[in-house]
């Protein structure tokens, strides 16, 4: 399997989720073919193109506007197929069942989401989320609590990357939660 590095995405001024936290994201997602997944806060696409790339179908649901034209850019750009969504979480998610959900961006409406997940992530499904506040943190922990989810696992990942002159350039520590819904 080939992962897409950070710099064959087109960018812009939208948050991407970085090569190395979105390769552990789809691990803790176990994506497969056949799985139907939904992006929340969608961003570039990085995390949505990666799991159509090994055979997911995928909902991307994004509310900034450079936001989806850059979706459907990297969509192109990388020959995947995303039933792409502009719009916020929860008012704009599809009334479909999913097996796989990743949050990258929730607007601060974890009840709200997690109410619509009670009602369309089937038993055995995986939610996956990354935060760099941990506000955000705090409350998917609370949420996976409180609607029972198992194997619920928190990883925090510090990086840093060379630049071309050798410097380490540190990024953004990023917390990555996980729970299976029962």
């Amino acid at each position: 399997m080939k992962w897409i590095r950070d710099e064959e995405f087109i960018r812009g001024n939208i948050p991407m989720t970085k090569f190395n936290i979105r390769t552990l994201a789809i691990a803790y997602l176990a994506i497969e073919k056949g799985d139907r997944l939904l992006d929340i806060g969608a961003g570039t696409g990085s995390i949505s193109i990666e799991a159509a790339l090994q055979g997911a179908n995928v909902w991307a649901i994004e509310k900034e506007k450079e936001g989806i034209d850059i979706i459907t850019k990297n969509s192109i750009k990388f020959n995947v197929k995303l039933n792409l969504i502009e719009g916020q979480a929860p008012e704009a998610l599809p009334d479909i069942e999913i097996n796989k959900c990743f949050i990258g961006g929730s607007g601060g409406k974890f009840n709200e989401i997690f109410k619509y997940l009670e009602a369309h992530l089937e038993t055995g499904g995986i939610v996956c989320g990354n935060f760099i506040r941990l506000q955000n943190l705090n409350n998917c922990i609370q949420c996976l609590e409180e609607y029972k989810y198992e194997n619920i696992e928190v990883q925090l990942i510090q990086s840093s990357y060379m630049d071309k002159i050798g410097l380490m350039k540190g990024q953004n520590p990023i917390f990555i939660v996980k729970g299976v819904k029962i």
